[in-house]
């Protein structure tokens, strides 16, 4: 099986006001975004050209959304992912980082 080209684990997943999983990760592997539980079931996955990702103006925190299948997605970094020297805003780099591997494999992203 190829490698990943794109995997962020410790990812907050949320759909609506429901956390669906506190530390889940993100996976972009063969034109394919996958979002995954803790545990490494599926919560939801699509080809990449049918994701549509940005970075939503209410994110706090550094995190993106991610549409999938028609159903939007909050993803944001888990605590253990501070942004080197900037301590008030710790998920900064992991958006964008998150956001050019979506654009890079072929998706819809809107640069924050």
């Amino acid at each position: 099986m190829k490698e990943p080209e794109y995997t962020a684990t410790g990812v907050r997943i949320e759909h609506g006001l429901r956390s669906v999983t506190r530390a889940g990760q993100v996976q972009i592997r063969d034109g394919r975004l996958t979002l995954l539980t803790s545990y490494g079931r599926e919560i939801d996955s699509a080809p990449v050209q049918q994701v549509r990702a940005g970075k939503p103006w209410f994110a706090v925190r550094g995190g993106a959304s991610a549409t999938v299948n028609g159903t939007r997605y909050h993803l944001s970094p888990g605590e253990s992912d501070p942004a080197p020297g900037k301590p008030d805003r710790p998920g900064r780099p992991w958006a964008r980082k998150f956001l050019d591997a979506v654009r890079t494999a072929g998706g819809q992203a809107t640069q924050p």
